[in-house]
C-alpha cells in the first residue's frame, strides 16, 4: 500500500495550494480518504474527510477555506486550500481508512509565508 503526496510548497497568506494523494495498493472506493496535518509542537489534527459516498466533513479552522475530493477513477484525493492563513503551516499527511484497515502518506510541508 502507498499513499503518496504531492503539491505542498510555500503559499502567501491569502493565496491558494493544492495537495494531492495518489493511493496504490488498496480498493480505493472503499476507503474513507482524509487529510490531517501536524505542525511543530502540536498534536496532528483533522483538516477534512470525504467518505466512501463523497460526504465531507472539515476541521473548524478551515471551514470555508479548503475543500476536499476525490477521483475514485485516478485513486486520487486532493484538498484545495484557499486563503491561507500562517497557522495553515504544517506537514500535511494523506490518511486510508476503512474498518481496521488504516494507512499514511509520508506527509508533504505546506509553509505560508509573504
Amino acid at each position: 500500500v502507498q499513499l503518496v503526496e504531492s503539491g505542498g510548497g510555500l503559499g502567501q497568506p491569502g493565496g491558494s495550494l493544492r495537495l494531492s494523494c495518489v493511493a496504490s495498493g488498496i480498493s480505493f472506493r472503499m476507503y474513507d480518504m482524509a487529510w490531517y496535518r501536524q505542525a511543530p509542537g502540536k498534536q496532528r489534527e483533522l483538516v477534512a474527510i470525504i467518505d466512501r459516498r463523497a460526504e465531507t466533513k472539515y476541521g473548524d479552522s478551515v471551514k470555508g477555506r479548503f475543500t476536499i475530493s476525490r477521483d475514485n477513477t485516478e485513486n486520487t484525493v486532493s484538498l484545495q486550500m484557499s486563503t491561507l492563513k500562517p497557522e495553515d503551516a504544517a506537514v500535511y499527511y494523506c490518511n486510508a481508512n476503512w474498518l481496521i484497515h488504516d494507512y499514511w502518506g509520508q506527509g508533504t510541508q505546506v509553509t505560508v509565508s509573504s
